[in-house]
């Protein structure tokens, strides 16, 4: 939570300071969905996950200049398995840099994420007895991460304030907890420009 309203007060310092300076030309925000294909071994239990994950987060960036934006994203993901409950979820976050540049109604971008955040396993391999009963063979980790994530994007400027945006990432674990399974995400969604 520290570290949070740390980031917040800095972007905010950031921006008073480029405001006064000239150099802060606006801010975007919005939400996304995304889906993709991860896939990975669980080493400690001998498990293979793969599949779509289904997700929802949001991003808020500062604008500098012409073509150079910075700020904040986090998200919620999560892989179903086993069509019994069974998950990963990835909660992550960070702060964001990106270049764009706007060719008639298009904008694509490209960027960088820094940050982390912890997935929570939880695979049930039997099925209870009756409703209510304990399930032996289950198993339940967390584990943080601090991560690096690249991406790259296109924003169609639908009128005025409102673009739709499609990204895709890959998330990558850069800490000594092992980031799987991993691969490419796909996002859409809207951002409001100001």
């Amino acid at each position: 939570m520290k570290r949070i309203a740390l980031t917040i007060c800095l972007l905010i310092a950031v921006a008073v300071s480029a405001q006064e300076n000239k150099l802060l030309r606006g801010f975007d925000g919005g939400m996304m969905v995304h889906t993709g294909y991860l896939s990975g071994n669980l080493d400690a239990v001998g498990y293979q996950a793969t599949g779509a994950p289904l997700g929802i987060g949001g991003v808020i960036r500062l604008h500098f200049g012409g073509h150079f934006m910075v700020g904040s994203e986090g998200y919620v993901s999560t892989l179903s398995q086993q069509s019994n409950g069974s998950y990963l979820k990835y909660g992550w976050g960070g702060i964001l840099a990106n270049f764009y540049t706007v060719l008639g109604r298009f904008q694509p971008y490209a960027g960088l994420t820094l940050g982390g955040g912890a997935m929570t396993t939880l695979l049930m391999f039997e099925e209870p007895a009756s409703a209510w009963e304990p399930v032996d063979g289950t198993c339940y980790h967390k584990q943080g991460f601090m991560a690096i994530d690249p991406f790259v994007g296109c924003d169609f400027i639908v009128a005025g304030p409102m673009h739709l945006t499609l990204k895709v990432d890959h998330l990558c674990a850069i800490s000594e907890s092992k980031l799987l399974p991993h691969g490419p995400r796909v996002y859409i969604g809207f951002l409001f420009y100001h």
